[in-house]
């Protein structure tokens, strides 16, 4: 409906001569104002030169004309807004449309293939809450677009070389363990690596040239090695599967599965070859042994791609990456789901790629989030005391099991309060982590949409009525069901920005609205329980479908 109606009035303006002008179509915050709110007559004023009431007033009959019986009143408010408010047969249509999995869902990208890169662990290291950020938000992203008809192939990027790696296996190799190692030994390991490196200078150089050693062996055809190299590769490539058979059982627990596991170990000697040719050709400049890309010229800052001691930065890594991808995948655009605090490497990267591959730059966008914080605030993993992402996870478990005794729902339950705390607020931003919030049942949290869809379904368990195919309203419309009819419009809007967040909120307010609706009044053995249950069913459909977006588990009791 929203579509159909800024189509009208696109096509009145442009009558008018006000074609190229944007204007607003809205939900209004006040339902009294109506179901739509558009500031076409505030936005048209100075093209036309004539008063915005003006300019509202000559748009309200063509959409009288053209929405006929779809709409009960339209009027002109304020200096100029018109308020729409859709008639009761307007709104049992559509929420006739209200059932399966297809609710919700669109054509708008049929036919496109889009990567999503998220989540990114690195081997060597235990998945943090900043990965636990990355994966739900990207999962989510992913599932939206999926939801628009495109195509979505999902990937994670990890650094299996580089200083953490070098910095782990020499930890391992301190400790003795390095043929051995668990998950937890690798992490253990890292962090003591890492303090060597900072307290110990001959452990910084041992790690130095252990790095540029692996580096080395990872240019060699793996057949080819012998003695200390084939030691080394084989704790190598020991520690890396170890990593991601970690990784893989967090993932699945977190409803995501990846198309593509692609290392650095990969894509490092593309990047390598680019750099080096880009440099004969200009793009790049040495600089006291080092490649470095001059951003200056761009309005950025010099950013260096090859160290002075001949090993890539991320810089260089990710250059061979965005190569990989094209040659492997051939997307039609790739985003790229990271920390806030790589938006300046990714500003560098695209304006050194647009230099050489403008094609494929033009193709990447990065979509970043803020931080995940508990009391004690941001955790560093180099100190040894980051906050694993298994540890958050089986805390909020073991406190949702006070409430809940089922193991499966407890585990449902947390699941949808960590993920509803990072998707409730725009990507950008950090979060605090707050237990007792995330867990209330009062609003705000995900367990409060949780229940509100467990209560709707037991209504209609224990009905012995069939739901009307739609509800039919008389003249009072209830808010619910304005609500519901919004829902494929926001999933859209959600989609088109990335911004699970509007989907998240919209889901509150709906839950909010259907537990006032069930305090109002008796649905079962009411006079009119049929067209009422009807209203009911087409609000799980949307709580079920919304939640599935945000990959939010939908308990079956709670």
């Amino acid at each position: 409906m929203e579509e159909r109606i800024r189509g009208i009035v696109q096509k009145k303006l442009a009558e008018l001569g006000a074609g190229e002008v944007n204007f607003a179509v809205e939900w209004p915050a006040d339902p009294s104002h109506g179901d739509f709110a558009i500031n076409a007559g505030l936005a048209a004023s100075k093209v036309l030169g004539i008063s915005p009431k003006e300019v509202a007033e000559q748009l309200v009959p063509a959409l009288q004309d053209a929405l006929g019986e779809d709409a009960s009143r339209i009027e002109v408010a304020g200096p100029g807004f018109i308020n729409i408010t859709l008639s009761p047969q307007a709104v049992g249509a559509t929420l006739e449309e209200a059932k399966g999995e297809g609710w919700g869902k669109s054509d708008a990208r049929a036919g496109a293939r889009i990567m999503i890169e998220y989540s990114n662990p690195n081997p060597f290291k235990e998945m943090h809450i900043g990965h636990l950020m990355s994966t739900i938000i990207g999962e989510s992203v992913s599932r939206l677009m999926e939801s628009s008809g495109a195509t979505v192939l999902r990937d994670t990027y990890g650094g299996d070389v580089g200083p953490h790696v070098a910095k782990a296996i020499w930890g391992l190799r301190d400790s003795g363990s390095l043929e051995t190692a668990t998950s937890e030994d690798i992490g253990k390991a890292y962090a003591h690596g890492s303090r060597a490196y900072e307290e110990s200078e001959k452990a910084k150089a041992e790690i130095d040239a252990l790095n540029t050693e692996i580096y080395v062996m990872n240019e060699k055809d793996s057949a080819s090695l012998v003695g200390e190299e084939r030691t080394l590769h084989d704790a190598w490539l020991h520690g890396r599967e170890v990593s991601l058979a970690a990784y893989r059982t967090l993932w699945a627990r977190l409803g995501t599965k990846f198309d593509y596991t692609i290392f650095e170990s990969e894509v490092t000697p593309i990047g390598m070859r680019i750099v080096k040719d880009e440099l004969a050709n200009g793009v790049f400049e040495e600089s006291e042994g080092a490649v470095i890309y001059k951003g200056e010229k761009k309005g950025l800052h010099t950013l260096v791609f090859i160290t002075s001691r001949g090993t890539p930065t991320y810089e260089a890594k990710d250059i061979g990456l965005a190569f990989w991808k094209e040659e492997h995948v051939q997307p039609d655009q790739v985003f790229i789901v990271t920390a806030a605090e790589q938006i300046g490497h990714f500003v560098i990267l695209l304006a050194a790629l647009a230099d050489f591959a403008p094609q494929l730059s033009s193709k990447m966008a990065h979509i970043a989030h803020g931080f995940l914080k508990l009391t004690t605030g941001k955790m560093s993993s180099r100190e040894g005391n980051v906050i694993k992402a298994e540890e958050l996870i089986r805390d909020v478990i073991e406190r949702a099991s006070e409430k809940n005794e089922d193991p499966l729902i407890a585990e449902q339950v947390a699941l949808g309060a960590i993920k509803y705390m990072i998707l409730r607020q725009s990507a950008g931003g950090d979060i605090i982590f707050d237990m007792e919030k995330s867990l209330s049942l009062e609003g705000d949290s995900g367990p409060y949409l949780q229940y509100a869809l467990v209560r709707a379904n037991s209504i209609l368990a224990a009905s012995e009525v069939k739901p009307a195919a739609s509800p039919a309203f008389a003249n009072d419309i209830p808010l619910l069901a304005r609500l519901i009819t919004r829902f494929p419009e926001i999933v859209r809007r959600a989609e088109v920005l990335r911004a699970p967040h509007i989907l998240t909120t919209y889901l509150t307010q709906l839950a909010s609205a259907w537990n006032s609706f069930y305090m109002t009044g008796k649905i079962i053995g009411s006079i009119d329980e049929a067209n009422t249950l009807a209203l009911v069913s087409a609000f799980t459909t949307t709580m079920q479908n919304g939640l599935a977006l945000l990959a939010i588990p939908a308990p079956e009791k709670m």
